[in-house]
This record gives C-alpha cells, sequence and structure tokens, in this order.
C-alpha cells in the first residue's frame, strides 16, 4: 500500500544522540522550521537503521510516514542526506506500509510476554550448548528437533538484516511472505530453512529449556528463559517508512540480490 506525500507541509525531526546526527537535526530545524511530533504531518529521523526501527516503532498506527537520512553507518533504510529541497523530496517520496510481527512468549514460570518486531523475531541459546527447538507451523509439527544456535522468523523489511548475516532469503517488499530461518544449524546440518505465507502461525517449542535455555527477542525486546513462542503477522498494525522516488525499497533488495 503506498500514500500520497504531496500535501506535507509541517515536518518535525528526529536524531539520534550521535553528534553528526544532532548537527544535522539542528541545522535543518534552523532551515525549514522545528514543528512538534504530535501535529508533524512527516517525520524526519537523524541516524541509523536503529534509529530508523526505533522510530518505525515509536509511531506505529498513527499514520505518520517516517522519512529517513543517513546519518548514521549502514543506512539500509535511510534516504542520502541532504539538506536541500527536503520538502520537494518528501512530497515525491513514496511512503510503504508495513506490518510488524507478534510475539508471544511464554518462559519456563509460565509468564506470557507479548512484543512486535519489524525486522524480526529470533530465539538463540543463552549458554555453550547448543539449543534443541521443535518447530511447527499453523499447529502441525515440521520438525520434531532443530539443534542449532538459534532460528528466526522475519519479515520482508527485516530480510535483508539479521537474515541476511545467517544465510537467510532477501525478500521483496510487497512479498507476502516471512522467512524461517536457522542460525548454524547442527542436526539437520543441510536444512537451509524455509519461505511461508505470511498469515501462518509458527509456534518454536524449545526442548529441555532448563538444561538449554534461550531468550527470544522482538527487535529490541529480549525475554529470557522462554519454553515456547508463537509468531503471527498482526495485519492490524502498521507503520509507514518512506523512501526517495528514484531509490525505492524495491530498487534498494534488488542491488542487494545481486551484489557479489
Amino acid at each position: 500500500m503506498h500514500k500520497s506525500l504531496d500535501h506535507v507541509e509541517k515536518i518535525a525531526f528526529i536524531a539520534s544522540h550521535t553528534d553528526e546526527a544532532k548537527v544535522a537535526r539542528d541545522a535543518l530545524e534552523a532551515r525549514y522550521g522545528a514543528c512538534d511530533l504530535k501535529s508533524a504531518e512527516a517525520i524526519v529521523a537523524l541516524g541509523g537503521d536503529g534509529l530508523m526501527l526505533q522510530t518505525l516503532h515509536r509511531f506505529m498506527n498513527t499514520g505518520k510516514p517516517i522519512y529517513g537520512m543517513n546519518r548514521g553507518s549502514v543506512g539500509f533504510l535511510m534516504n542520502e542526506y541532504d539538506e536541500s529541497g527536503l520538502l520537494e523530496r518528501i512530497r515525491s517520496a513514496v511512503a510503504t506500509e508495513i506490518h510488524p510481527l507478534v510475539m508471544e512468549a511464554t518462559d519456563v514460570e509460565g509468564m506470557v510476554h507479548a512484543a512486535l518486531a519489524i525486522n524480526e523475531v529470533s530465539l538463540l541459546r543463552q549458554t555453550y550448548q547448543a539449543a534443541k527447538l521443535k518447530v511447527s507451523v499453523d499447529g502441525r509439527v515440521r520438525m520434531e528437533e532443530l539443534i542449532c544456535d538459534g532460528v528466526l522468523i522475519a519479515t520482508p523489511a527485516g530480510s535483508t538484516a539479521y537474515n541476511l548475516s545467517a544465510h537467510g532469503p532477501i525478500l521483496p517488499i510487497h512479498a507476502q511472505l516471512l522467512a524461517l530461518t536457522p542460525i548454524s544449524a547442527f542436526r539437520p546440518r543441510r536444512w537451509r530453512g524455509a519461505l511461508l505465507p505470511n498469515h501462518v502461525e509458527v509456534q518454536i517449542d524449545v526442548l529441555e529449556p532448563e538444561k538449554r535455555p534461550v531468550a527470544a527477542v522482538a527487535d529490541h525486546t529480549e525475554i529470557r528463559n522462554v519454553a515456547s513462542v508463537k509468531v503471527l503477522e498482526d495485519a492490524r498494525s502498521s507503520s509507514l517508512i518512506v523512501f526517495d522516488a528514484d531509490h525505492g525499497w524495491d530498487e534498494r533488495i534488488l542491488s542487494e540480490m545481486f551484489r557479489y
């Protein structure tokens, strides 16, 4: 889903904690004015991908488009930094609606913890011992035992992040898919993961959770000593991320696919 931005007049700026980002914010506010976040029609995030992820979470379900400019390191989720013609760039840019995953993690004490993830939900071993996991999809067991450092479920938005580092597939942003990717699988050694429809519910049960403790992480939220984790796309929640029209997400994904 795309949203028109040609009406945008009032913008607000958010900067990461780096000096470079703060200097950029001050320069842009001096040039374009400083609108408060509540009345802003668009939010400009100045920093790296971490700040963009935090800002997308912060303004989820508000309808406010988030336009990032790179004042960080990687900046895959950011546009190039340029102080000139900012309003015109935003008005001609493309806003894409993205949906998060909802993670429901039950710990070994029976407590249930919920969190949202825009990039991925990952399960990670907490000690020197490999995790033992059982994988089910829509209530049907698909893998009785996966011995590994962990496993993750990534959205298309997150497929170029941790998922890619774990050798998972890159997903086009509009693909109605989730990537289920093992992290350093020991048994079955040759299993490389699966592509799943985005409407399924994935459940990961931790085998021997006391002996082989596992943590569950939804973006920046970590729950330790989990016994089981359910993951499902939350179609009712959404964030709006904005890219320049000449270097949109589709182009970024294609460029990443052909990187060698």
